[in-house]
Protein backbone atom coordinates (compact mmCIF):
# COMPACT_ATOMS: atom_id res chain seq x y z
CA UNK A 1 0.00 0.00 0.00
CA UNK A 2 1.30 3.42 -1.04
CA UNK A 3 1.72 6.06 1.97
CA UNK A 4 -0.55 9.22 1.45
CA UNK A 5 0.37 12.21 2.04
CA UNK A 6 -1.68 14.64 4.13
CA UNK A 7 -2.04 18.17 3.09
CA UNK A 8 -2.49 20.21 5.79
CA UNK A 9 -6.27 21.97 6.57
CA UNK A 10 -4.94 25.19 7.03
CA UNK A 11 -3.02 27.61 3.52
CA UNK A 12 -1.48 30.87 3.53
CA UNK A 13 -1.23 32.60 0.33
CA UNK A 14 1.70 34.99 0.93
CA UNK A 15 3.86 37.63 -0.90
CA UNK A 16 7.07 36.80 -0.03
CA UNK A 17 8.30 40.59 -0.18
CA UNK A 18 5.61 41.84 1.96
CA UNK A 19 6.32 42.37 6.05
CA UNK A 20 2.12 42.10 6.18
CA UNK A 21 2.53 38.27 4.84
CA UNK A 22 5.66 37.83 7.12
CA UNK A 23 4.42 38.39 10.08
CA UNK A 24 1.72 36.30 9.95
CA UNK A 25 4.57 33.67 8.64
CA UNK A 26 6.00 34.27 12.27
CA UNK A 27 2.69 33.58 14.08
CA UNK A 28 2.78 30.62 12.20
CA UNK A 29 5.80 29.28 12.60
CA UNK A 30 6.20 30.31 16.37
CA UNK A 31 3.11 28.21 16.74
CA UNK A 32 4.46 25.80 14.56
CA UNK A 33 1.09 25.30 12.85
CA UNK A 34 1.19 22.82 9.62
CA UNK A 35 0.03 25.16 7.01
CA UNK A 36 0.77 25.19 3.18
CA UNK A 37 2.49 28.33 2.23
CA UNK A 38 1.57 29.50 -1.40
CA UNK A 39 4.12 31.83 -2.23
CA UNK A 40 1.86 34.45 -4.96
CA UNK A 41 3.44 37.56 -6.84
CA UNK A 42 1.89 40.34 -7.40
CA UNK A 43 1.45 39.81 -11.56
CA UNK A 44 0.37 35.37 -11.36
CA UNK A 45 -2.00 35.44 -8.63
CA UNK A 46 -4.50 32.49 -8.79
CA UNK A 47 -8.10 32.27 -9.84
CA UNK A 48 -9.54 31.48 -6.55
CA UNK A 49 -8.07 34.43 -4.69
CA UNK A 50 -10.90 37.37 -5.61
CA UNK A 51 -13.27 34.17 -4.15
CA UNK A 52 -11.71 34.52 -1.09
CA UNK A 53 -10.81 38.00 -0.51
CA UNK A 54 -13.16 40.68 -2.05
CA UNK A 55 -10.19 43.18 -2.50
CA UNK A 56 -7.90 40.44 -4.17
CA UNK A 57 -5.34 41.37 -1.65
CA UNK A 58 -2.95 39.25 -0.33
CA UNK A 59 -2.18 38.13 2.05
CA UNK A 60 -4.92 35.41 2.85
CA UNK A 61 -5.37 33.04 5.47
CA UNK A 62 -8.00 30.05 4.65
CA UNK A 63 -8.86 27.70 7.82
CA UNK A 64 -11.67 25.27 5.66
CA UNK A 65 -14.58 27.49 5.59
CA UNK A 66 -13.11 30.58 7.34
CA UNK A 67 -11.37 33.01 5.25
CA UNK A 68 -9.26 36.19 6.81
CA UNK A 69 -7.89 38.60 4.54
CA UNK A 70 -6.55 41.39 7.45
CA UNK A 71 -3.57 40.64 9.26
CA UNK A 72 -3.87 41.19 12.86
CA UNK A 73 -7.38 39.40 12.46
CA UNK A 74 -5.01 36.62 11.37
CA UNK A 75 -2.75 37.01 14.02
CA UNK A 76 -5.51 37.06 16.57
CA UNK A 77 -7.26 34.35 15.36
CA UNK A 78 -4.46 31.83 14.94
CA UNK A 79 -3.51 32.84 19.05
CA UNK A 80 -6.87 31.62 20.17
CA UNK A 81 -6.73 28.76 17.72
CA UNK A 82 -3.19 27.33 19.02
CA UNK A 83 -3.38 28.92 22.56
CA UNK A 84 0.69 27.65 22.90
CA UNK A 85 3.03 29.45 23.43
CA UNK A 86 0.70 32.56 23.95
CA UNK A 87 1.45 35.61 22.10
CA UNK A 88 -1.14 38.18 23.49
CA UNK A 89 -1.60 38.69 27.18
CA UNK A 90 -4.60 36.27 29.40
CA UNK A 91 -5.80 39.67 31.19
CA UNK A 92 -7.78 42.16 29.50
CA UNK A 93 -6.37 45.17 30.23
CA UNK A 94 -2.82 43.79 29.14
CA UNK A 95 -4.40 42.41 26.25
CA UNK A 96 -6.09 45.77 25.13
CA UNK A 97 -2.77 47.68 25.84
CA UNK A 98 -1.33 45.73 23.68
CA UNK A 99 -3.73 46.20 20.73
CA UNK A 100 -2.97 50.11 21.14
CA UNK A 101 0.47 49.60 20.57
CA UNK A 102 -0.10 46.98 17.56
CA UNK A 103 -2.50 49.88 16.29
CA UNK A 104 0.41 52.21 17.08
CA UNK A 105 2.73 50.53 14.72
CA UNK A 106 0.25 50.36 11.97
CA UNK A 107 -0.43 53.87 12.78
CA UNK A 108 2.64 54.99 13.10
CA UNK A 109 5.31 52.89 11.08
CA UNK A 110 3.61 50.86 8.30
CA UNK A 111 2.23 53.64 6.28
CA UNK A 112 6.00 55.02 5.86
CA UNK A 113 7.19 51.50 5.33
CA UNK A 114 4.29 50.90 2.34
CA UNK A 115 5.39 54.20 0.66
CA UNK A 116 9.11 53.41 0.75
CA UNK A 117 8.81 49.61 -0.39
CA UNK A 118 6.20 50.96 -3.01
CA UNK A 119 8.92 52.97 -4.76
CA UNK A 120 6.05 55.14 -6.15
CA UNK A 121 6.12 57.79 -3.85
CA UNK A 122 7.77 61.41 -4.98
CA UNK A 123 11.24 62.00 -4.26
CA UNK A 124 10.29 64.68 -1.34
CA UNK A 125 7.60 62.66 0.18
CA UNK A 126 10.03 59.38 0.01
CA UNK A 127 12.95 61.31 1.55
CA UNK A 128 10.40 62.67 4.67
CA UNK A 129 8.98 59.08 5.05
CA UNK A 130 12.40 57.81 5.79
CA UNK A 131 13.43 60.68 7.60
CA UNK A 132 10.43 60.44 9.92
CA UNK A 133 10.52 56.54 10.29
CA UNK A 134 14.08 56.53 11.21
CA UNK A 135 13.63 59.14 14.05
CA UNK A 136 10.60 57.72 15.14
CA UNK A 137 12.63 54.67 15.29
CA UNK A 138 15.60 56.08 16.94
CA UNK A 139 13.04 58.10 19.90
CA UNK A 140 11.68 54.75 20.75
CA UNK A 141 15.14 53.07 21.35
CA UNK A 142 15.80 53.49 24.70
CA UNK A 143 12.48 51.64 25.17
CA UNK A 144 14.30 48.10 24.52
CA UNK A 145 16.97 48.69 27.52
CA UNK A 146 14.05 47.94 29.69
CA UNK A 147 12.60 44.57 28.65
CA UNK A 148 13.76 41.39 26.52
CA UNK A 149 10.65 41.93 23.60
CA UNK A 150 9.17 44.65 22.57
CA UNK A 151 7.04 46.56 25.86
CA UNK A 152 6.92 43.06 27.69
CA UNK A 153 9.60 40.40 29.01
CA UNK A 154 8.11 37.79 26.73
CA UNK A 155 7.89 37.32 22.86
CA UNK A 156 4.49 38.64 21.97
CA UNK A 157 2.63 39.50 18.36
CA UNK A 158 3.57 43.13 18.84
CA UNK A 159 7.08 41.57 18.40
CA UNK A 160 5.45 39.56 15.17
CA UNK A 161 4.48 42.97 13.62
CA UNK A 162 8.02 45.28 14.11
CA UNK A 163 10.57 42.47 12.95
CA UNK A 164 9.50 42.36 9.76
CA UNK A 165 9.75 46.00 9.84
CA UNK A 166 13.43 46.11 11.29
CA UNK A 167 13.74 43.42 8.85
CA UNK A 168 13.46 45.54 5.92
CA UNK A 169 15.81 48.57 7.65
CA UNK A 170 18.54 48.16 4.64
CA UNK A 171 15.82 47.65 2.01
CA UNK A 172 14.58 51.20 3.02
CA UNK A 173 17.91 52.95 2.79
CA UNK A 174 17.91 53.24 7.13
CA UNK A 175 20.88 52.52 9.32
CA UNK A 176 19.88 53.16 13.20
CA UNK A 177 22.83 55.07 15.14
CA UNK A 178 24.59 52.13 17.30
CA UNK A 179 25.53 54.68 20.00
CA UNK A 180 21.92 55.59 20.71
CA UNK A 181 20.17 52.11 19.90
CA UNK A 182 22.20 49.70 21.32
CA UNK A 183 19.10 48.02 23.12
CA UNK A 184 17.01 48.46 19.63
CA UNK A 185 19.82 46.58 17.28
CA UNK A 186 20.04 43.85 20.71
CA UNK A 187 16.60 43.30 20.43
CA UNK A 188 16.93 42.67 16.42
CA UNK A 189 19.66 40.65 17.09
CA UNK A 190 17.75 38.58 19.22
CA UNK A 191 14.64 37.99 17.65
CA UNK A 192 16.74 37.91 13.81
CA UNK A 193 18.20 34.55 15.74
CA UNK A 194 14.60 32.97 17.21
CA UNK A 195 13.82 29.78 15.32
CA UNK A 196 10.32 31.06 14.64
CA UNK A 197 11.80 34.27 12.65
CA UNK A 198 13.86 31.87 11.02
CA UNK A 199 11.87 29.57 9.80
CA UNK A 200 9.34 31.84 8.84
CA UNK A 201 11.66 34.10 5.95
CA UNK A 202 10.86 33.27 3.13
CA UNK A 203 13.63 33.22 -0.36
CA UNK A 204 12.97 37.21 -1.03
CA UNK A 205 13.38 38.03 2.62
CA UNK A 206 16.71 36.34 3.11
CA UNK A 207 17.57 37.67 0.22
CA UNK A 208 16.89 41.40 2.14
CA UNK A 209 20.34 40.85 4.28
CA UNK A 210 22.32 39.03 2.15
CA UNK A 211 25.80 40.16 0.88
Amino acid sequence: MGTVTRRASMTFYSDGADHYSHRVRIVLAEKGVSVDVVNVHAGNRPDDLADLNPYNQLPVLVDRELALYETRIMMEYLDERFPHPPLLPVYPVARAQARLLAYRIERDWCGHVDLLLSGKGRELAVTKARKELRDSLVTVAPVFNEKTFFMSDEFSLLDCMLAPILWRLPVLDIELPERSCRGLLRYMDRVFHRDGFIAALSDAERDMRRG
